[in-house]
């Protein structure tokens, strides 16, 4: 009778240590896959490793069809000649609101301008002549007509014109 007493306390205490059951399979170990076996289809995870990260979200960017980004600045856009760094030298680097009409010239080959910078240096234009934001368009007898490009994205206007004149002394006012 203890004998069976025994074997009924043993039993009663693997089963409450977590032994396996009698005539239970213990668990295969994890081996790779043999050669000639299938691998795993893409969509299932090979037992014992961890299921892949889906790849992140691409990055948000704005479509603008036609529109212009409502989350960028319009004022130095960097399409403003006062904002770009470095201008080139002589009449190109000359805004036109910076010029100071001080004489014109006709003669057989056309009218010439000399017109004042606002570094005080002295120079002559014809028509056609670039500058920093425009073109002289004519030399008339006593103006000088300039096409300025318009900066202003909400402006449907891209080029107004602008007419320097020279200053009258006071004996031809009276």
């Amino acid at each position: 009778m203890r004998t069976v007493v025994f074997t009924i306390v043993s039993i009663a205490a693997l089963v409450a240590v977590g032994a396996p059951r009698l005539g239970a399979q213990a668990p295969k170990a994890e081996r790779p896959p043999a050669q000639g076996a299938p691998a795993p289809t893409p969509g299932q995870t090979p037992p014992g490793q961890a299921a892949p990260q889906p790849p992140p979200p691409p990055p948000y960017s704005y479509n603008a069809e036609g529109r212009r980004d409502p989350f960028i600045s319009l004022l130095g856009r960097g399409s403003d000649p006062r904002t770009a760094g470095t201008r080139p030298a002589g009449v190109p680097g000359i805004l036109i609101n910076e010029v100071s009409l001080k004489g014109i010239v006709m003669d057989s080959r056309g009218a010439y301008a000399v017109i004042q910078g606002p570094d005080g240096k002295t120079h002559v234009i014809r028509p056609g002549d670039k500058l920093l934001d425009g073109s002289v368009k004519s030399i008339v007898a006593d103006a000088v007509v300039f096409s300025q490009d318009v900066n202003d994205p909400l402006s449907l206007v891209k080029q107004k014109e602008i007419r320097k004149t020279l200053r009258q002394s006071e004996e031809t006012r009276g």
